[in-house]
């Protein structure tokens, strides 16, 4: 009979000290989570919890990318908002809907800032899945799925008002441009930069190639500070540049 109480006794002991899964926080919900908004909440997927993090302060990630499109579109993400696969958006597991992120294909060094306003991909060796036209300037639609570093850059936070952005300090670049378009005859791209030379401190052309064609991208230096180039980003995007996107150098 001693033994088995000692048999016990130790079995509780040790299940009280072992440590909790992997995927639960290392903070209590008790008290946050009735305080924070819905989207926010621990959600369960097939059987499995995940736990969306109240902060994207530092938050790096190496693993694999895929992305989605023609299916999902006009379809509404988590975040309420309408799947545009022709937006730079993204689907992640557990970064705070709103935050921007540094994403840097790790086979061919090209990179893209999009926007987490959803919720996936629900597959185990993928951490995020990139909108069709993120996908495409990373290079990874014909093959679908790619290595990729991703580094979060600035936090969206939902008010009344839409979402207001926070800077995260640690996490510096030098420039942040707009790119405004691309062509196939520099002297397109040289038109158009001369133009936009009459308004802007900086234009630049930069030239890349893909299937043996070479491409000339125009680009607006917006700021050295990450939350001023999204805020006049966002102006410039919804004035003139719709197809625009913010590239980081």
């Amino acid at each position: 009979m001693k033994r088995f109480w000692y048999f016990l006794l130790s079995s509780i002991l040790i299940a009280g000290c072992a440590k909790p899964p992997r995927s639960a926080p290392e903070y209590s919900y008790e008290d946050y989570s009735k305080r924070i908004p819905a989207w926010l909440k621990p959600y369960t997927i097939d059987g499995k919890t995940y736990f969306p993090l109240p902060s994207a302060e530092g938050y790096e990630e190496v693993c694999i990318a895929s992305w989605y499109g023609p299916g999902f579109h006009q379809n509404q993400s988590s975040s309420g908002e309408i799947y545009n696969m022709y937006d730079f958006t993204a689907a992640h597991k557990i970064l705070p809907l709103g935050t921007y992120v540094l994403v840097k294909n790790l086979e061919n060094e090209k990179q893209v800032i999009v926007r987490i306003n959803d919720r996936g991909p629900f597959v185990e060796d993928r951490c995020i899945d990139l909108s069709y036209a993120a996908a495409k300037e990373l290079g990874i639609i014909g093959k679908g799925l790619s290595k990729v570093k991703i580094t979060a850059l600035s936090e969206g936070i939902l008010t009344d008002e839409g979402i207001a952005y926070k800077n995260i300090p640690n996490i510096r670049f030098r420039e942040f441009y707009l790119q405004v378009g691309a062509f196939k005859y520099y002297q397109n791209a040289l038109r158009l930069k001369l133009e936009l030379e009459k308004e802007f401190e900086k234009v630049n052309i930069e030239t890349f190639q893909k299937n043996n064609t070479i491409f000339y991208r125009v680009q607006v230096y917006l700021a050295n500070d990450l939350n001023s180039a999204f805020k006049l980003a966002e102006k410039l995007k919804k004035e003139r540049f719709r197809s625009a996107f913010l590239v980081a150098k």
